[in-house]
């Protein structure tokens, strides 16, 4: 192992515009699955007749994909010009997309279970004192449920964050594609390499899993 030729000021330079790729892709991923997970959950939550069942579908199916098979349907599938039609996308638009679609699915699970844990009680007497459903929707239920949601939901950011090392097969330029380049160069560079990406991988994913442990301390 050879720590000092592994850590060279490129050499971390390099991994360090890896990181900042996925923390960028990341962050995105997170801001656009949260909405859309949002609209789903409560989509599903409310039963809108046919809707709910479609979205339902759409939902169990993503849930149910291995997320490497969504990354290659969105960067290879979605641009193959032999169809006639093509997007045409950038590999960072490609992983960015298939993570919303993958996470938007296990969000709106969380979301649609926290709506559920709401007991009726509270449902039926903010109905009647008044309040029509979308009223009670966003004033009773919401805030009650966002309570319950949010340690779930950032250990599914946290599961976010990792899963973006799996964009390496679309050659993202993101964290663990830049250390893979690093010690394709000299063998004695894995395990420094290797250790360095595990150990800012950690370095935020704890910091993260800490705030869930905040959050889950004040919600008891």
């Amino acid at each position: 192992m050879d720590f000092a030729g592994a850590y060279t000021p490129d050499n971390l330079k390099f991994l360090v515009d890896g990181f900042l790729v996925t923390l960028k892709v990341a962050v995105i991923s997170i801001i656009l699955s949260f909405i859309i997970g949002g609209i789903l959950g409560i989509i599903r939550y409310a039963k809108v007749p046919l809707l709910s069942k479609i979205v339902a579908v759409i939902v169990e199916t993503i849930r149910n994909l291995p997320l490497i098979l969504i990354i290659f349907f969105v960067y290879f599938g979605l641009q193959d010009p032999s169809r006639g039609w093509s997007l045409n996308m950038s590999v960072t638009t490609a992983a960015i997309m298939a993570l919303t679609i993958f996470e938007s699915a296990m969000i709106s699970e969380i979301i649609r279970s926290g709506l559920n844990s709401v007991p009726k009680g509270h449902i039926e007497a903010a109905r009647s004192s008044g309040l029509n459903y979308i009223q009670t929707l966003i004033h009773i239920i919401l805030p009650q449920a966002l309570r319950n949601m949010v340690p779930p939901i950032v250990s599914q950011f946290i599961s976010l964050l990792k899963d973006t090392s799996l964009a390496v097969i679309i050659a993202l330029p993101e964290l663990t594609h830049n250390g893979q380049i690093i010690y394709a160069q000299n063998g004695n560079y894995i395990y420094p390499i290797l250790i360095l990406v595990a150990l800012m991988y950690f370095v935020v994913n704890y910091g993260l899993s800490l705030v869930a442990r905040t959050l889950e301390i004040k919600r008891a």
